[in-house]
């Protein structure tokens, strides 16, 4: 079948009208990227033919990265344009200026995945005009001698185009396990894909396309990974296979464990195995080979070593043998950041290789992902470097990485971080996911783990007594507390946590209290500043806790207050008032499918004892953070941020997302800003009119009237990522506002002063 449908936007740029919005006196016209880099999973890097310095590479936090100096700096596409990946392999044309990948949309809260076109050479994206998966989307492969030539897939069908997306035909189906393209060589009229149904051949230029019967793969192996290459009137066809089963949209982590086979053809030939030098067996598991398209005999393998490490393995000889491509045991041929052997973090934490690229045109050139980080060769593996911190703070090869440095940030920044705290105007501690949390001595510009005593999964919080000066911090073993994934109790339950306390600005931390139990925000009493509240998540013990004497850690002790009606453990932020009065969120639960009613905005006037419900309807299934405006000298307006859900008893759950306000501590709200998913908002200290708001999908907004009856926002096109969660005005820089993220680390901007203009989209 044929489709000629027009292309749905998915929430493109171009879907939305552009304005001029002169007078926002503070916000920032743009944002750098700060952070020790890397951290989080990284897929699909790809190497630019026409620009060998150029790479893109997905991240499963929606960032689509990229380089044009081979990993000196990265920048994000924006979120509106497209998001990444584990399948956004950039695809590279014959014209410099057109290339395609999978596109993604989350904007909405509505996923979509998408045949994507740049045609500025990457600069920006947007959708192909028609997509023949209906935003499913799983693989897709263009022709370099091309610039009209697709081939994409859902989780069953393979579909060709001819003329750059305009119009897709079927050209298999693969029903019972989905198909799965393991790579594609385009050779003029004949077209080769190596599939999990076996290899697809196209002699006519992707009018149709058979299984081809070369003998020489033995009996029940699967083709995962595939390349070719021609020379000399000679075409090439690669081929790692697998023992086991291969389906569509089979993720790498499945592949690292079974048995490999890496195979040749000589296009008339049959196959051939070739294996002599690689390592057999023992943990050792390739996932990947690819070559450079004008050579032949060169050829490279990539995966997963037993020790967790990653492997590579290269051939120049056709395959008659293989050596080993880097040397990662003391770091022999490598030049690393934070990561390495020795260093804060070992090869460990990135694991096996995610993705791996070689340039189509130079087969010296290579980078490979991992679960953090990018490494790049031009020397044919001789030596590699890190690509995600500054080179001036990278560690030398041939030595153990050393701990405790500081790094500079160069964009690469995909982790999640929750909440910042200023020690002094240089001293700062990130409350980070999976790398626990980041120091910086000098105010941002370079960070590190220069810190002991914390080593949990996850730091969520972080306050400090305003007398002693001693921080208090919040820790769990699981991340993603109250993001939707973590809803359920089986995600949360049999976790730990504890309260860290540390004397020295967060370079040596030490036990409070263990709670045994995610512990996820702090606040200390102002009127009795050795008392402090603490939100703990847990099924059946989680709620609110007070912690008393937390100057004398040895005497503390804590108590786990009433817990508010309705509610179910999920405890996100609590906030004690001057007058002592203690305001609670709690937030979303899920049994099976469907929200449960226990969430909302609690208060208690007498200690925890009792609680009375604050909750707006809207808020009864996922609410988020609780914020008290710092212009209402009585505290008695508060704004809480709600997400819209799913399956729940109220007609209202799944269109309650927004902003709230409440001018009465909770016995009314308002709904001043409607989106679907926020999480909540920064009042300017010095600017009762300004103010941030955060959303899970939508991006950063702005309003400058935010005192109005009704203020207007609008999306900081500015800001790049789709997932910003706090914002932060620098307390010793009043033109600073930081920005903390799930998925893309901290940015920081510097505010105008006057009145500037900003280019903002209104998609109200």
């Amino acid at each position: 079948m044929t489709f000629d449908r027009p292309m749905y936007p998915y929430g493109m740029a171009a879907a939305f009208v552009l304005f001029l919005a002169s007078g926002f006196a503070a916000a920032p016209t743009s944002w750098q990227s700060v952070g020790p880099g890397g951290g989080g999973a990284l897929f699909q890097p790809s190497i630019n033919p026409h620009d060998g310095d150029e790479i893109f590479v997905g991240c499963d936090m929606g960032e689509l990265f990229r380089t044009e100096d081979f990993g000196q700096s990265w920048n994000p596409i924006h979120f509106m344009e497209t998001q990444g990946g584990r399948s956004s392999k950039v695809q590279f044309t014959s014209d410099a200026s057109i290339a395609y990948c999978v596109g993604a949309s989350t904007i909405g809260g509505t996923e979509a995945w998408f045949p994507a076109v740049s045609t500025d050479g990457g600069a920006t994206w947007s959708a192909t005009a028609v997509d023949p998966t209906f935003g499913e989307t799983y693989q897709l492969f263009a022709d370099p001698d091309s610039t009209t030539r697709l081939i994409v897939t859902d989780y069953r069908r393979m579909y060709y185009s001819g003329d750059g997306g305009a119009t897709f035909a079927e050209r298999w189906d693969n029903p019972s396990d989905g198909i799965h393209i393991g790579g594609v060589f385009w050779d003029g009229a004949s077209i080769y894909a190596g599939t999990n149904a076996g290899l697809l051949v196209s002699a006519n230029g992707g009018a149709s396309f058979s299984l081809d019967g070369t003998a020489g793969i033995g009996g029940g192996e699967t083709i995962f990974s595939f390349c070719g290459a021609k020379e000399s009137g000679t075409t090439r066809l690669w081929a790692m296979t697998a023992t086991s089963g291969v389906w569509g949209g089979i993720a790498v982590e499945e592949f690292f464990y079974w048995n490999k086979n890496v195979y040749s053809l000589d296009v008339g030939g049959t196959w051939i195995q070739r294996q002599t030098g690689l390592p057999a067996g023992d943990g050792n598991a390739f996932a990947w080979i690819d070559c450079a398209q004008n050579d032949i005999d060169t050829a490279w393998v990539s995966g997963q070593a037993a020790s967790e490490h990653p492997l590579l393995y290269r051939t120049t000889n056709g395959g008659a043998s293989w050596s080993a491509a880097i040397a990662t045991v003391g770091n022999v041929n490598v030049s690393t950041g934070w990561a390495g052997d020795g260093g804060d973090r070992g090869w460990w934490y990135g694991a096996g290789t995610t993705g791996f690229d070689v340039s189509p045109n130079d087969p010296d050139r290579a980078a490979f992902s991992d679960y953090g980080f990018v490494h790049v060769t031009d020397d044919g593996g001789t030596t590699w470097s890190q690509a995600y911190v500054d080179p001036a703070t990278a560690n030398a090869q041939g030595a153990n990485t050393p701990t405790r440095q500081y790094y500079g940030g160069i964009g690469l920044e995909n982790t999640s971080c929750w909440n910042l705290t200023w020690f002094d105007a240089d001293t700062v501690w990130a409350s980070f996911t999976d790398i626990r949390g980041v120091r910086t001595e000098d105010g941002g510009d370079t960070w590190g783990f220069d810190y002991s005593g914390h080593t949990e999964n996850t730091s969520y919080d972080c306050v400090i007594h305003p007398n002693t000066g001693t921080a208090y911090m919040a820790t769990s073993t699981v991340h993603d507390l109250h993001k939707t994934p973590y809803l359920l109790d089986s995600r949360i339950q049999n976790q730990d946590g504890r309260i860290l306390y540390s004397t020295d600005e967060g370079e040596t931390w030490s036990v409070l209290h263990n709670l045994g139990l995610p512990v996820f925000d702090l606040d200390i009493d102002p009127g009795n500043p050795n008392t402090m509240y603490a939100a703990v998540v847990d099924p059946s013990a989680g709620g609110i806790y007070r912690i008393d004497d937390i100057h004398t850690p040895g005497s503390s002790s804590f108590t786990h207050l009433t817990d508010p009606p309705r509610t179910q453990g999920r405890a996100y932020a609590v906030k004690v008032l001057d007058d002592g009065t203690l305001v609670c969120t709690f937030s979303g639960r899920r049994d099976a499918g469907s929200f449960t009613d226990s969430a909302g905005v609690f208060v208690s006037a007498d200690g925890g004892a009792s609680w009375a419900d604050r909750t707006h309807a809207n808020m009864h299934y996922y609410t988020k953070d609780i914020v008290v405006d710092p212009h209402d000298p009585a505290q008695n307006t508060w704004y809480a941020g709600v997400w819209g859900g799913w399956g729940g008893p109220a007609a209202t759950n799944n269109d309650a997302g927004g902003l709230y306000r409440t001018t009465d501590r909770g016995a009314n709200w308002t709904r001043i800003f409607q989106k679907h998913r926020v999480t909540g908002c920064t009042v300017n200290p010095n600017d009762a009119d300004e103010a941030y708001v955060t959303t899970e999908t939508e991006g950063l907004w702005y309003s400058d009237d935010f005192t109005a009856a009704t203020p207007a926002f609008s999306l900081l096109m500015s800001y790049p990522f789709g997932h910003p969660e706090k914002v932060f005005f620098n307390p010793h820089d009043a033109t600073e506002v930081w920005i903390t993220s799930f998925g893309h680390g901290i940015r920081i901007g510097q505010t105008a002063g006057v009145p500037v203009e900003l280019d903002v989209f209104d998609v109200d």
